[in-house]
């Protein structure tokens, strides 16, 4: 159960990366909101998952999709530029992830 804890915190670590851009500086009232709401569920659910999986994979995991998914966003979305060196970065941070996940218990 902890890594379905670990992937949905990361998932909305990418929500809230995306409704702060959104937010234009907390000046929007409804992107900050999901802001702030996103943000306190996501470190609620990370430290669920902290209960049984250790701290460095638990923290490069969550880190690692909310940097993916929000990289991946920004492409998609806002329209960001995706250079062959951006998506290469983006590779090695998943190979990374991968790697964490094999080497890690549970």
């Amino acid at each position: 159960m902890a890594w379905a804890y670990l992937v949905a915190a990361g998932i909305l670590e990418i929500i809230w990366a995306y409704a702060m851009k959104q937010s234009y500086g907390f000046t929007r009232l409804v992107p900050t909101s999901i802001t702030i709401v996103t943000m306190i569920a996501s470190f609620a659910l990370l430290a669920l998952a902290m209960k049984s999986l250790p701290l460095g994979t638990a923290y490069t995991i969550w880190t690692g999709i909310g940097a993916v998914g929000a990289f991946a966003i920004g492409v998609i979305v806002l329209g960001e530029q995706a250079s062959a060196m951006r998506m290469g970065a983006a590779a090695l941070i998943v190979s990374g992830l991968v790697l964490m996940k094999l080497s890690s218990p549970g």
